[in-house]
């Protein structure tokens, strides 16, 4: 190995490292995350760090994006493993969900309150949609299928016009109402995940939360026409 793959792999290596302590800290202090304390868990200056991480914020993106990405390939996998249009939207659901809690503080990061004076770049947009396009492919597939073969009318208002728009970026023939029930069902999904990471079903529905959240996500895909 060469001097500068060498190099390059401390790099790395140094990168994923820093990226770990951070996430410990997500545990503790949540998304106000400092870089000096990061340096001291790491026995390293502060001034070491600012190599690998030019600021807080860039470190925060670094965190985002692996989370995106993370909890994104897990839904991916999932949509992968089944071919039937309904099945596969559920797994999809149950896949983010594992994943979530398995990494409650990751997802905090990405799905909870916006992190004060954090603006996200660019890099974050891809990344934030592969769930999101993992539900809409499903729908495209069975639409392309002929699995959804009674779709309402388009939504009247002006956010029906909006919604129209989006689906030209999804190619012909995605009707409005599509577009906006893929929609729904990634709210619902993120909204039924944070309700059971959040605490806001305790004491309620605690024995069979799985249960609940399958429920919850059939009613979106039936929403979506996907029965």
């Amino acid at each position: 190995m060469n001097a500068a793959n060498l190099r390059a792999r401390v790099r790395a290596e140094m990168t994923e490292e820093i990226k770990q302590v951070a996430r410990r800290h997500l545990a503790t202090d949540g998304a106000n995350l400092s870089l000096r304390a990061v340096a001291r868990d790491l026995g390293m200056a502060s001034s070491a760090v600012y190599r690998y991480f030019a600021s807080r914020d860039d470190l925060l993106t670094a965190l985002i994006i692996d989370a995106y990405d993370a909890v994104g390939e897990s839904a991916e996998q999932a949509a992968a493993a089944h071919d039937e249009p309904a099945e596969r939207w559920v797994a999809i659901g149950h896949a983010v969900r594992d994943w979530a809690l398995a990494n409650p503080h990751q997802w905090a990061l990405i799905y909870g309150s916006p992190v004060p004076g954090y603006q996200a770049p660019q890099d974050t947009i891809v990344p934030a949609t592969r769930v999101i396009f993992a539900l809409a492919g499903t729908i495209q597939m069975a639409l392309a299928g002929g699995r959804i073969t009674t779709v309402p009318p388009q939504p009247e208002g002006r956010f029906g016009e909006e919604l129209a728009v989006v689906g030209t970026h999804f190619g012909t023939g995605v009707p409005a109402y599509l577009v906006g029930a893929g929609m729904t069902g990634f709210i619902n999904l993120c909204g039924a995940v944070s309700a059971e990471l959040f605490g806001q079903l305790n004491n309620s529905v605690d024995e069979d939360r799985r249960g609940f959240f399958e429920w919850q996500m059939r009613a979106t895909a039936a929403f979506a026409g996907l029965s």
